[in-house]
């Protein structure tokens, strides 16, 4: 499938991604902040959001989030913090205390990425649902005006889409109001957004069916030694998704500090630029 042939593709493209300043397997920080040992302190560009942004770990590969991704469109002189939990919604990420300990960090100058949608969505669960209109508004709102208050930027990204399709091929939307409602948020407050759902949906339309499982985590049994019997999942990315999905965050995201465009136009990105760390530094150690 995919996942050897980008292999095989990564091996070819070093070279030439070696020119743009990174080079396969050096890319891309997996931890939870890139360049902590660089002299002085970079712009950083934090991430707050659920499992489709998360960085995972070298247990988890081929799966990787677009925030794990993120760096890899980024220069040198900017840090990427990725604080995206799996599992979060703008609620329960904010409830957990996960938005302070971001927020304590923040610099002015710096960039708070806001992306949730796909657990707000959980009406069966109390601690993690909002309702579009209401709580999901207030909820975003302690986002923007936490990184305000710290004279840093914040931008709003709608939740991205998930692998649907119907039987006749055609792509079809998951996320209800959620968007709008972010949309909505965004112009009342005059912060920026990248329209994340809008651009997914179209990428994962133009592409069909069967072109997007090599972008999400569909893997045939014994493809990958971590998922020995295969996987079926139309929610999360393997690596190829990510940066994708990254480069379309990049490529849109115009207040983003230190854009490579060299990177965002490069055609042949290989999955092996990103780096899994040995755990997931959003979450905490087994029995902790």
């Amino acid at each position: 499938m995919g996942i050897r042939r980008r292999t095989v593709l990564g091996g070819a493209a070093g070279g030439a991604l070696a020119g743009l300043g990174w080079a396969s397997g050096a890319g891309a920080s997996g931890a939870g902040a890139s360049g902590a040992g660089a002299t002085g302190r970079r712009r950083t560009v934090f991430v707050t959001g659920d499992s489709t942004a998360a960085t995972y770990a070298t247990a988890d590969v081929p799966r990787a989030g677009w925030g794990q991704a993120l760096p890899v469109f980024l220069r040198p002189g900017v840090a990427v913090h990725n604080a995206a939990l799996s599992g979060a919604s703008s609620k329960s990420f904010a409830d957990l205390g996960r938005l302070d300990l971001v927020l304590d960090l923040v610099r002015p100058g710096d960039t708070l990425l806001v992306s949730f949608g796909h657990n707000d969505e959980k009406a069966e669960d109390p601690a993690r649902y909002t309702e579009p209109w209401t709580t999901f508004q207030q909820y975003l709102l302690r986002y923007l005006d936490g990184a305000r208050a710290r004279h840093a930027h914040p931008v709003l990204v709608t939740p991205v889409e998930r692998r649907r399709f119907t039987a006749d091929g055609v792509a079809y939307l998951s996320h209800g109001e959620y968007p709008d409602a972010m949309r909505a948020l965004a112009a009342r407050t005059h912060t920026p957004l990248i329209d994340l759902t809008a651009l997914s949906f179209d990428l994962w339309s133009r592409l069909g069916p069967e072109p997007t499982k090599e972008y999400f985590l569909w893997l045939d049994p014994g493809e990958a030694p971590n998922y020995p019997a295969g996987a079926t999942d139309n929610t999360h990315f393997q690596a190829h998704g990510a940066i994708e999905v990254a480069r379309l965050v990049a490529a849109h995201g115009r207040t983003l500090p230190g854009r490579d465009h060299a990177a965002i136009h490069h055609p042949d990105i290989p999955d092996d630029v990103l780096v899994w760390p040995p755990t997931r530094p959003a979450e905490p150690p087994a029995g902790l």
